[in-house]
């Protein structure tokens, strides 16, 4: 489990192609920190450290979340976001993410609005249920507050050291971000259908 608060950037020096999926070797300053098999938020998404030395690790991916996460599209070069996971006697400073990512959104538009920065997603379809406005949702692993939320747009404000310590000053229009539900909101959905009456089968 995770916070949402990026404790740091990643950057992505290698990408092996295996028939398991791939193995990404990232650069990062908290390698000294991390164990094998132990938990890593890569930009949202929940992977397991294989191998690691003083100057960066390594996780596989498999293909199914190759496939659904935007970590299919890394390139060598590419930074990524990275959280270790929560400790439990932790303060819990941002909200519970888990590192599921349940959908990719697209970018429609990220502008500057003073010191901040003002930044439109397509919320997906399937996730409407689970967003509310003011509440939490995790971007590229960043937990953040709804701001705006009409329809499929979904709007977000992203202060000056957000931007400036994460990937988000990355995003521009047209690119894809990571997109990780309350897990709040999803129990409190499935509680609300199963209280509707028994699942048909």
């Amino acid at each position: 489990m995770f916070t949402g608060l990026i404790e740091s950037i990643g950057t992505v020096e290698r990408l092996d192609e295996s028939p398991a999926g791939r193995r990404i070797r990232v650069r990062a300053s908290v390698a000294n920190d991390l164990q094998l098999g132990e938990s890593i938020s890569v930009s949202g998404v929940c992977l397991t450290v294989v191998d690691r030395d003083e100057a960066g690790f390594a996780a596989d991916v498999s293909p199914e979340t190759l496939r659904v996460t935007t970590l299919g599209g890394l390139a060598i070069g590419s930074r990524v976001n990275l959280e270790r996971s929560l400790r439990a006697d932790a303060r819990l400073g941002g909200h519970f993410v888990l590192g599921h990512v349940d959908a990719t959104a697209r970018v429609r538009s990220s502008a500057a609005q003073g010191e901040s920065w003002w930044l439109d997603l397509d919320l997906p379809d399937a996730l409407a249920a689970w967003v509310v406005q003011k509440g939490s949702i995790a971007v590229d692993g960043i937990s953040l507050t709804v701001a705006a939320l009409d329809g499929n747009d979904l709007g977000i404000q992203i202060i000056p050291f957000t931007r400036e310590h994460t990937t988000l000053a990355d995003r521009c229009a047209g690119d894809r971000v990571n997109l990780e539900a309350d897990i709040i909101g999803k129990y409190a959905a499935r509680l609300a259908e199963l209280s509707r009456g028994p699942v048909a089968r």
